[in-house]
């Protein structure tokens, strides 16, 4: 049986609150409430599960947002008569369950070894949207929630840290309530993370319809209820359990302490830092792992912002270590944050093309188109422009930090060039540019 992570806070800072995202300028101050009102609030519209309850019929269909990747797609049927009494089918490429619940009583029948965290962490969000509730009412903290529009958002932000000097990172919470309503948004966590959209209604609920979460730079999964209706009269047979599955059989996760993580430590060899084109040589980075019941890490997610080619060598290199089975009234799956410190050096650089030598390279030539009165014709300015092997423009960035009027014109010209690949010692290659650029 999945149980959910026991959520710990002890520690955590309250950094701010805040309101971000307003369509239309607050006229009016907003609702105070306490943390404990608000998660309440939030989850009493929306929660399809809590006590209560109307019973459902639901289908969800998982599937990675704007990219092909089969392995994070899976499928989410449930029969819900009430928080005791339900039947949940999940189906991945690799793993399968069907988990019934009836009482004190639980039957799992499962294909694959490992229920994955990305798929567990949908799961949770579609069911049990803030599993963090009861810690997150105990903070003595005030949330206020826009009174002036459905799209305001406001947002409690914490931060903790994680790991021992000199490998310490400081590692960031946020849960967002939106609109009049005090919707749920999004909670972030570096153990669970869901952003909630298009809320509909159903029956006495307002429910988000859309669930996204992203896991990795590139990786966003997104959950779409495909249906939900009433669940009028639940049949009593499929509820049934002919027998039941022990606690010890059962799948479970449990999230532990960076220091309780690396007392299990079996095969566990420091990391090998590779050289970097760009960024910084020397920090701190995290990693959320999630090992199956026999110790292997079978999944490595990076934890806040760090230099890229850095955290894909940590993931790659932690995904082949071996910790001793972690024991919770049988073995049970492990989550835990790992923090590293690193220290590299900087080899075969990206290079820096001159205005003149990109130009020479560029295939599609756009001027900026600045909106009257913000630049005068004939003013110069120069953006630095990120271009990949095959001559897209990636990035533009404003090291010289010209005025937003004119950068943003000069940034949506940019992306428009077109360049022929840059060839570094007889291969395509990245490079940077700094454009001069003239209003017309």
């Amino acid at each position: 049986m999945f149980y959910l992570h026991p959520y710990r806070f002890a520690g955590l800072a309250l950094f701010l609150v805040f309101c971000i995202g307003s369509a239309v300028a607050q006229e009016e101050p907003g609702k105070q409430l306490t943390m404990a009102e608000a998660v309440d609030h939030a989850l009493a519209q929306s929660q399809l599960t809590l006590p209560g309850g109307v019973p459902f019929h639901l289908k969800v269909h998982i599937a990675p947002a704007g990219t092909a990747k089969p392995e994070y797609t899976a499928e989410v049927e449930e029969y819900w008569a009430g928080p005791q009494k339900w039947r949940r089918v999940v189906t991945a490429k690799e793993f399968s369950q069907t988990m019934i619940v009836n009482g004190e009583s639980v039957s799992e029948r499962t294909i694959g070894d490992y229920y994955p965290f990305w798929l567990r962490n949908m799961v949770t969000a579609i069911f049990d949207p803030l599993p963090m509730a009861e810690q997150l009412k105990r903070m003595s903290t005030q949330v206020e929630i826009p009174q002036d529009s459905m799209e305001s958002q406001s947002c409690v932000s914490m931060q903790s840290k994680f790991g021992a000097v000199p490998a310490q990172n400081t590692v960031a919470y946020a849960f967002c309530f939106g609109g009049k309503l005090g919707l749920l948004q999004a909670a972030v966590t570096p153990g669970y993370k869901a952003q909630f959209s298009d809320y509909l209604p159903f029956k006495n609920k307002l429910v988000a319809r859309t669930i996204t979460a992203e896991f990795a730079p590139g990786l966003a999964l997104t959950a779409k209820i495909t249906e939900l209706t009433e669940l009028a009269k639940p049949e009593e047979s499929m509820f049934a359990i002919e027998q039941a599955t022990s606690l010890e059989q059962q799948i479970r996760s449990s999230q532990v302490g960076e220091s309780s993580a690396r007392l299990l430590a079996r095969d566990t060899p420091a990391i090998v830092w590779p050289t970097v084109r760009e960024g910084n040589t020397s920090g701190v980075l995290s990693l959320y792992i999630s090992t199956d019941r026999g110790g292997h890490v079978r999944e490595a997610w990076p934890v806040g912002p760090a230099n890229p080619p850095l955290m894909d060598a940590a993931r790659e290199q932690v995904l082949r270590w071996q910790y001793k089975p972690f024991m919770n009234g049988g073995p049970s799956q492990m989550e835990a944050v790992l923090t590293f410190a690193f220290n590299t050096r900087i080899e075969n650089p990206i290079p820096v093309l001159t205005n003149a030598e990109a130009r020479k390279l560029a295939t599609r030539v756009v001027p900026p188109v600045v909106a009257p009165g913000k630049a005068g014709k004939g003013t110069k300015f120069t953006l630095r422009i990120s271009v990949d092997e095959t001559g897209v423009v990636k990035d533009v960035q404003n090291p010289n930090k010209v005025t937003p009027a004119v950068w943003q014109a000069g940034s949506a010209a940019l992306k428009k060039w077109r360049f022929r690949p840059y060839m570094n010692n007889g291969k395509p290659d990245r490079f940077y540019a700094d454009i001069l650029l003239l209003v017309p």
